[in-house]
């Protein structure tokens, strides 16, 4: 039975990477259908329902995944996500929180990471700099993590150390426009000249069509 139901499982997860929501959701009902206990399936069905911007029907599917299986953490970080998006921060910590003490949990460095984007938009400013950190030193690797921690440094005046994160953003081949016009900006701030102009000719020669290529040209550095 529950094997059955995971085939289905698969074939949705492969229909819903393809963008085809409404293929996914059938099959997820299929596998429901077949069994009607398989957290799994409704932690699927609760991404479904996100990116048809079905919230209601979304909240419902990913309260059910964690009612079957309340060590779910994807189910955790998904419904926290959700909760983020609908400015719900405190629901949204709890369910982050749920996620990362599950010592199973591989990925425990996104949601610090979407913890931290979260914290931003709530204001708490402290405490998204400390699970952004978090998140870094777990896997210094992803560039929204070192993107949003450069901002927060600089945002709040502390050029140098912001200056390390985006330097190392900036050298790899993850940096785009808006990374690029960071790392701009946060030069200027440290008035370190030459690094203004080198990164002002990457941003121009890369991304030409780019607002931050618009700003830099006309010198628009605070907006």
């Amino acid at each position: 039975q529950r094997r059955r139901a995971r085939l289905r499982l698969e074939l949705a997860t492969g229909y819903f990477e393809q963008g085809q929501t409404n293929v996914a959701l059938d099959e997820i009902k299929q596998s429901l259908v077949t069994d009607p206990n398989f957290g799994e399936a409704y932690n699927l069905r609760g991404l479904v329902y996100m990116r048809m911007n079905d919230m209601p029907m979304a909240e419902d599917s990913f309260r059910r995944a964690l009612a079957l299986n309340p060590r779910d953490a994807d189910a955790a970080h998904n419904y926290g996500w959700l909760m983020c998006q609908q400015g719900r921060y405190n629901d949204s910590t709890r369910l982050f929180s749920q996620a990362v003490a599950n010592p199973a949990y591989g990925g425990t460095a996104k949601t610090l990471m979407t913890q931290g984007v979260c914290q931003v938009r709530a204001g708490q400013r402290a405490e998204a700099e400390q699970s952004l950190m978090h998140s870094y030193e777990l896997d210094a690797g992803n560039p929204v993590t070192g993107y949003n921690l450069a901002n927060l440094l600089y945002e709040r005046g502390d050029f140098t150390r912001a200056q390390f994160y985006i330097r190392r953003l900036n050298n790899s081949d993850l940096a785009n426009a808006e990374t690029l016009w960071l790392g701009i900006r946060i030069e200027r701030k440290l008035n370190n000249r030459d690094a203004v102009l080198q990164l002002g000719e990457q941003l121009k020669k890369r991304f030409a069509q780019s607002r931050e290529a618009a700003a830099y040209e006309k010198g628009a550095f605070n907006e």
